[in-house]
């Protein structure tokens, strides 16, 4: 699997991370709630690459890339009309 299928691939988990982290019961912080969406793409992830025995060269550097995307998609969900 190239780099470019793993993005592809990642982003499209983001929003359904995203609902999930929001389903969360108890009152969350935004932060903990960031952490388990990254955490529920990071597994997405892991399985892909284990079933195609590629791994991801900066683990590090993906997942913060990752945090980024969820706050960009945060943002505009929270900018749009749904949020109201």
């Amino acid at each position: 699997m190239d780099w470019m299928k793993v993005l592809t691939r990642t982003m499209a988990l983001v929003p359904e991370a995203i609902a999930g982290a929001e389903a969360l019961p108890g009152n969350r912080t935004g932060e903990q709630k960031k952490a388990a969406a990254v955490e529920i793409v990071g597994v997405a992830i892991d399985v892909a690459n284990a079933v195609s025995t590629k791994h991801i060269a900066d683990a590090d550097g993906f997942t913060a890339g990752l945090g980024q995307i969820i706050d960009g998609v945060v943002a505009c969900l929270n900018a749009s009309v749904w949020a109201k």
